[in-house]
């Protein structure tokens, strides 16, 4: 394992770095990647990354790309979150589903799909969670029922992030109740124009709208739409949550909390504890931030990233929870006061960073999964 750098990916750094420093004049909603606000800012920036083909800069050239690198694909997005650029429903498009077309994809929906995300034409939401079904994802009720040329599809989704938005859902749904719960699931892709779709918005407890439920009543999904052979959706869903879940962007917004932390403590010369404790969270992300090189150079390697995407995935985003929760501690009674109050330190995105941090340790797959597939295809612990 090599993580040093080439002078080529220092130059890739200073060129985006550079990018950033213009492109990020037209978003002025906050400063955490994945928010929903100021969603007319995000499409701004969107079509800058597609005007220089950054959209998604790792896919093949065939497909829209450029090629890169895992390694230069992983110092974007770490460069993109270190500077607050919002993600404009890239991590679903081009985190999620689009590398999960170019595995599994017919040459059709490649076709149809991929070029799209590349332009900045399509936005994409996941269809996954149900109110019954979350950690235990092959509970799922969502029914398709197989008519001619179509699927007919009932149920409801939640916590659908960008639904609001979304052009498009990947979803997974049972397409035969009499398997086995991990056998009888099917992958669709599904137009959020089509009748019968309703999303219910969900805002969270900051107070921002990511969030929603989607209802689907009597909606028809053609079967050209469906990725992967009927009833062996689990694994087409199973490939997507592995990208989903090998993603440096987390360490970098751990980071940039971090720098901002440690610029006011030596502004208002803060004591013994606040060093020590801001030393002891520095030195917990430059472990994740290895975690994180590390998955980049197996890929680069050829190498399957499975366990590592899991320890990454839990070490990230329970890091983020501690690493709020020191911050609007070291803050004093400032530390709980929302952006907008003119007393807030750090203008108040500290407290919206404790509340949103809890989130993130649900969705992709709980902690408590996170560690039940470390125990079994990591160490090779029996399951329960």
């Amino acid at each position: 394992m090599d993580f040093a750098f080439t002078p080529e990916h220092h130059a890739l750094r200073t060129e985006v770095r550079g990018f950033l420093k213009d492109a990020l004049t037209v978003y002025s909603g906050p400063s955490r990647p994945t928010s929903q606000e100021d969603w007319p800012g995000q499409m701004a920036f969107l079509a800058q990354l597609a005007s220089r083909g950054w959209v998604a800069p790792a896919w093949p050239k065939a497909y829209g790309g450029q090629g890169w690198s895992p390694v230069s694909q992983m110092i974007f997005s770490e460069e993109l979150s270190y500077a607050g650029a919002p993600d404009a429903g890239r991590v679903f498009s081009v985190g999620m589903i689009g590398p999960t077309l170019i595995v599994h994809g017919t040459e059709e929906q490649k076709r149809e799909h991929l070029s799209q995300i590349t332009a900045g034409e399509a936005i994409w939401c996941q269809g996954y969670s149900e109110p019954g079904s979350g950690s235990d994802l092959a509970s799922l009720q969502t029914r398709a029922v197989r008519d001619g040329d179509d699927y007919i599809v009932n149920g409801q989704k939640i916590w659908t992030t960008g639904a609001h938005h979304a052009d498009w859902c990947f979803m997974v749904v049972r397409t035969d109740p009499d398997r086995p719960k991990h056998k009888g699931i099917s992958f669709l892709l599904v137009d959020m124009t089509t009748p019968g779709i309703t999303v219910q918005p969900i805002p969270n407890m900051a107070g921002f709208h990511e969030f929603n439920q989607v209802f689907f009543e009597d909606v028809r999904v053609p079967v050209r739409n469906r990725v992967g052979e009927e009833n062996n959706g689990w694994y087409v869903a199973m490939t997507l949550l592995d990208f989903e879940r090998s993603n440096v962007a987390s360490i970098a917004a751990n980071q940039r909390v971090l720098d901002g932390l440690a610029a006011h403590a030596r502004e208002t010369r803060a004591g013994r504890v606040a060093r020590h404790r801001l030393a002891e969270c520095y030195l917990a992300n430059e472990v994740g931030r290895l975690l994180s090189y590390r998955t980049a150079w197996m890929q680069e390697s050829g190498k399957v990233v499975n366990v590592e995407a899991s320890v990454i995935k839990v070490f990230a985003t329970e890091l983020a929870q501690r690493i709020a929760n020191a911050g609007v501690n070291l803050l004093g009674t400032g530390g709980a006061l929302l952006p907008g109050s003119k007393h807030a330190p750090l203008s108040g995105h500290l407290a919206e960073e404790h509340m949103e941090n809890v989130s993130p340790t649900i969705y992709s797959g709980s902690s408590e999964v996170q560690r039940n597939i470390i125990a079994t295809r990591g160490l090779g612990l029996p399951r329960d």
